[in-house]
């Protein structure tokens, strides 16, 4: 195999590990409000995250950097094209990580609820602007003969990315409730099952529909299996869900989010950046490549490196497996409201 491809590969991996981790820390900000009724409910909600968030960007930053040392012009034409969607996602990110750590500084209401706004939005725009980011890219976007982006903002505002930015907020909210779902117990665990049987019907609409829009257009064999798969892990998280069954509810949204993308991977391969102008405009894993002499000296790092990474990642998730009940929160880190239980249940 060539090491044009191993790169593309391994930036698929990446990427489809970020959406993976990251799409139900997404989701878990989202609902942080739905599924949390007062301030010890939130604490709870929150601290299921709160030991891997910041790994789970770390996939984010990889990919990116991957990107960027092994295909060059593609970063260039990508961050260039989508230079204001991805600020915004940026600027997403930075502000929901500010407000988790600022949050609990302080025991004042005000101060607190004006965090979990920033943390609704920060994990709302993201979600929604990465499905939307990768929707052109599968489309396709105006690049010309010089492989220059030559389209504006409205180019990728089209039908399709806004269906892929739909199903993937979708995904996100269903992947972050069955997580809390996962992580807790008591009445926030039964709130969060409640919450993903009803996000999960719009889900499932949302994927199905965009799932035969992509392979009708653009399908192959490889397309079909992998996105009937991810249909099939769906349905199997919903059917798992409702039986409570969380450990499998989550394997099921992973295995769909996951897969998703891969299909993704697979419909743009050999391409990396299509051009909607002309088809021998697009960028490849060819065009857009580094040196194989750089490629050679990545490859070696990454395979000593992402073993470790990978090891410590799941060393962490074993560590913090148990169930987060209300009991661990205690009353000096809340605010007065948040020591009473909500009104539903007094």
């Amino acid at each position: 195999m060539e090491l044009t491809t191993v790169w593309f590969v391994l930036i698929a991996f990446f990427w489809v590990g970020y959406f993976v981790l990251e799409g139900f820390d997404f989701g878990v900000g989202m609902l942080l409000h739905v599924i949390g009724r007062n301030d010890r409910e939130r604490r709870q909600v929150l601290n299921t995250i709160g030991p891997h968030f910041d790994g789970n960007e770390v996939w984010l930053i990889v990919a990116g950097g991957a990107t960027f040392a092994a295909f060059p012009e593609w970063y260039a034409t990508l961050f260039s094209g989508f230079y204001l969607p991805l600020l915004a996602i940026l600027a997403a990110l930075i502000i929901r990580l500010v407000a988790i750590d600022y949050r609990s500084k302080r025991r004042e209401i005000a101060w607190r609820r004006r965090w979990d706004v920033a943390i609704v939005v920060g994990s709302a725009v993201p979600s929604l602007l990465w499905g939307v980011a990768f929707g052109n890219l599968l489309r396709g976007v105006p690049i010309d003969a010089d492989g220059q982006y030559v389209g504006g903002l409205v180019n990728l505002l089209n039908p399709f990315a806004l269906l892929t930015g739909l199903v993937t907020l979708s995904l996100f909210l269903l992947h972050g409730a069955v997580f809390v779902a996962l992580k807790t117990d008591g009445e926030v665990r039964r709130r969060a099952g409640r919450v993903a049987g009803r996000v999960g019907g719009t889900a499932a609409v949302l994927t199905v529909v965009l799932v035969l829009w992509l392979n009708l257009s653009q399908g192959s064999t490889a397309s079909y299996v992998l996105s009937a798969v991810a249909a099939v892990g769906l349905l199997g998280a919903l059917a798992a869900g409702r039986r409570g069954r969380e450990g499998w509810a989550f394997v099921g949204t992973a295995t769909t989010i996951g897969l998703l993308f891969v299909t993704a991977f697979v419909v743009l391969f050999p391409a990396v950046m299509p051009s909607s102008l002309d088809p021998a405009w697009s960028l490849t894993t060819a065009n857009a490549s580094s040196t194989p002499y750089t490629l050679t000296i990545m490859t070696w790092a990454a395979a000593v490196a992402t073993p470790v990474v990978l090891g410590y990642q799941a060393w962490t998730y074993w560590v913090f497996r148990r169930r987060l009940t209300a009991g661990h929160i205690p009353d000096d880190a809340l605010h007065p409201e948040g020591t009473r239980p909500p009104a539903a249940a007094r």
